[in-house]
This record gives structure tokens, sequence and C-alpha cells, in this order.
């Protein structure tokens, strides 16, 4: 492992709210670096200085890259929501023997820079798919794999439409921000007064506002909230460890750049300004799409049969189901994602091409498209803490005549379950 060290610094305001919030970048970067001796590949990790195309400040994206030396193509992962660098390390072992791979912070998140974006939704959006960009341009990477997890496969989409050159495939895991938010006319047009009065109190925060606030117990919030944690990593780290949560609380107990970039382009409770499934017909027909869904997942899967049907070429398009994964599908179920994704890279270079259908026992191909999803923001399993609240939320979500069905329960799954999006 290597490692070359342009500490991104805590300044400002924010130093001072440091000290409230047990936290800091150092304390991130030893926090990733535990995570990521659990390795077996060689790694190395370097700042990528990408200019000042965001507010004017000279930024710097976080990369970890393994196997660079191999002359296959190399395949690009970005993150979710809330996330960094350190949750590939299930894949990257696997992912990395036949070729490079190329993990970052995105822009906002983990170690990379956080500046301040744009308070306009499409501004915000084209200053992540920029900084990519020139992510790229510094390392010279002519043409590259794609795959975005949530929140990163739907700036992964809009990197491939706004720079398909650059792009020989798209890979989306369980993509946020396709389908369009519910019409006026399925809301109901009256709410109870404390239904607006909780609103209008959460409105203006940030959705992981609440790790921040809580201070020195912000950790253990962390661990309270996603007990589930654990024991999705837990094959690569110690089983009493407190590896993962140390890890995602640091990512978002710094300066809430990123994730103010996000909630610009959201609304609605999750759903996305600009809905990706508008825009995604327009994606190069020359450039392979592959989705990639857990079974378990709250993310609604149509949208992904509607790209495939409206694709000029259907046979660009594949859309796979997981079985017993949720959101993180990456984790839930590594070594069956691991190797789809393997096989879609091995495609793309004519290494060994594998009949998908018929790949392995979990992976079910061009299932039937689902119905009835409305959830915005992912989520993989119940928290046990909120268990009943969602058994309760699934019953107001499909009465017909609820006051609270749409609103409430959406606003509070959003709110309360936001860890779950990561």
């Amino acid at each position: 492992m290597s490692e070359v060290i342009a500490q991104v610094e805590d300044v400002g305001w924010f130093g001072g709210w440091l000290r409230w919030c047990p936290t800091s970048m150092t304390a991130l970067q030893n926090a990733e670096r535990r995570l990521l001796s659990y390795l077996k590949t060689a790694y190395s990790g370097k700042y990528i200085d990408i200019g000042n195309r965001v507010d004017n400040k000279d930024n710097k994206i976080w990369t970890v890259s393994v196997n660079e030396k191999s002359d296959n193509t190399p395949l690009v992962l970005v993150h979710g929501f809330g996330a960094g660098v350190g949750l590939w390390i299930l894949n990257l072992d696997h992912l990395a023997k036949n070729r490079p791979v190329y993990a970052f912070d995105l822009l906002g998140f983990g170690r990379s820079s956080r500046p301040r974006f744009s308070s306009d939704a499409q501004e915000a959006e084209l200053q992540l798919v920029d900084s990519i960009e020139d992510w790229r341009k510094e390392l010279k990477l002519d043409k590259f794999i794609i795959l975005g997890h949530s929140m990163g496969g739907f700036l992964a989409s809009a990197y491939s439409l706004r720079y398909p050159d650059r792009v020989k495939q798209l890979i989306l895991a369980d993509p946020w921000g396709f389908p369009e938010s519910p019409k006026n006319s399925q809301q109901p047009r009256q709410l109870p007064l404390w239904v607006k009065a909780v609103v209008t109190l959460l409105q203006p925060f940030n959705p992981l506002a609440a790790v921040r606030v809580a201070g020195p117990w912000g950790p253990r919030l962390i661990e309270k909230l996603r007990p589930d944690l654990k024991k999705k990593f837990a094959v690569v780290t110690d089983d009493d460890s407190d590896t993962i949560s140390n890890y995602i609380y640091h990512c978002n107990a710094q300066k809430p750049s990123g994730e103010t970039a996000f909630k610009v382009m959201t609304e609605s409770f999750g759903w996305a300004k600009r809905p990706m499934i508008n825009r995604i017909g327009n994606l190069r027909a020359d450039v392979p799409l592959s989705i990639i869904y857990g079974s378990r997942s709250w993310i609604d899967r149509n949208p992904g049969f509607i790209i495939k049907q409206e694709r000029p070429d259907e046979a660009n398009v594949s859309v796979h189901i997981i079985s017993g994964a949720g959101h993180h599908v990456y984790a839930d179920q590594s070594d069956v994602f691991n190797t789809l994704v393997s096989s879609v890279c091995n495609d793309v270079d004519g290494i060994v091409k594998i009949d998908r259908t018929q790949l392995m026992e979990g992976v079910v191909v061009d299932e039937e498209p689902q119905s009835d999803k409305i959830s915005a923001c992912a989520v993989k399993t119940p928290i046990p803490s909120w268990s009943d609240f969602q058994i309760k939320s699934q019953e107001l979500l499909f009465e017909e005549n609820s006051v609270v069905s749409f609103h409430v329960v959406s606003f509070l799954k959003f709110y309360f379950e936001t860890l779950n999006c990561f």
C-alpha cells in the first residue's frame, strides 16, 4: 500500500464545530486506512488536483487505485450518498483481478475537498459531473467502464450523457433518482397541522444533520441506527469491530458539502428534481448499459425495464436482479455482485464472454417489472428500532384515503432512514 498525503484542511467556522463533533480529516484518514487494511491486493491512494471550477477554490479528489498496470479497460467506481471509497472493501480485490480499478470520493464527500456547490439543482449536478471529468483528465484515462451505486448511479448516468466518448460501459447498481415524483393529483389535498409543523421544522436541515448535532454521541448514533452494517462487512472485518460505523461517522460528521448538493438536487422527500428517466433515453446508442438491482431493495426497478424497452438496441441493455440483496447490493451479496460485474467488464474487453442468463444462482435477468413501487429513497433492510413504524408505513402507503399515506410516511422515511441510503 502507498498513500500520498496532501491533507484537505479543516478551516473556517467548521473548525470550531469540529471541537463539538469528535472528528477531523485526520480521523477520517485513519478510519479509512484501517478499513482498507483488510484488502489483500496492494493499492495506492493519492489526491488528484482538479482545479477551481467549483467555488473558485482549488479542489482535490481523493482516489484509491488497484492494479493500475493492467492494460485492460479501467473500471471506475462511484459511491452513493454519504459513502466513500472504503465501502468498496468487499469488491476491490475481485474486480481488480483483470483490470485497473479506480475508486474516488465524490467532490464534497469523504476525504475529497468540500466546496460550496450551487443552490441550483441543474448547476449542482453539472458541477459534480464536471468534477469527474476534470478528475479523468488529470489521470489521463481515455475510455473506461463506469459503475455507480445509488446517487453515484445517478451521477454516472449524467456523466455518460455528457461525456459519452469516454464511456465504454455504464453499470448502474440500484441507482437513485430515476423515477418521477408522484403527481400532485395523487397526494392528499390537506395535511394535519402536526404534519405541517414537522415538515416545516425539518425541511431546512440536511439529511444527516442529526449525526453532527449529536456531537460526541454521533458515533453511537450511527451504531444504533445501522447495526446491520457490522454484519454486511463481517467477512472482512472483525465481528465486534466498529471499523465500518466509525468510517461512516467520520465521512458524514465533516462539513456537509456534497450532502448539501444532494439536498439541492432533491424535492418532496428525496425525489430527484431532474429525474434521470426523462433523460437517459438520450444516452448514445453505442454505450452499453447494465442495471443491477437488489431483490429486497425499495428502489423502483420499473425505470430499468422502461429503459430497456425504449433503447434503440435492446441488446445493449441488460437488467439483473440479485436475490437476497437490498439497496447495498454490492455488500449484501458481494460474491454474486462481483462475479456479475466482472462478467460485464470482461465482455467489454472480449475476455471469456459469459451467458449471464446462466451465470449463477441468485441472479435473475430481465425479470418482470415491479408494481406499486413509490419510494424515492431506497432502504435495504428494516432498522430494528423503526420496525414497527415501517410495518405500519406499509399499511398506510396503500390506503387510498389515508391523509398521511404519502406525506407523513415518505417524509419520516426520508429523514429517519436516510442512513439506509449510503
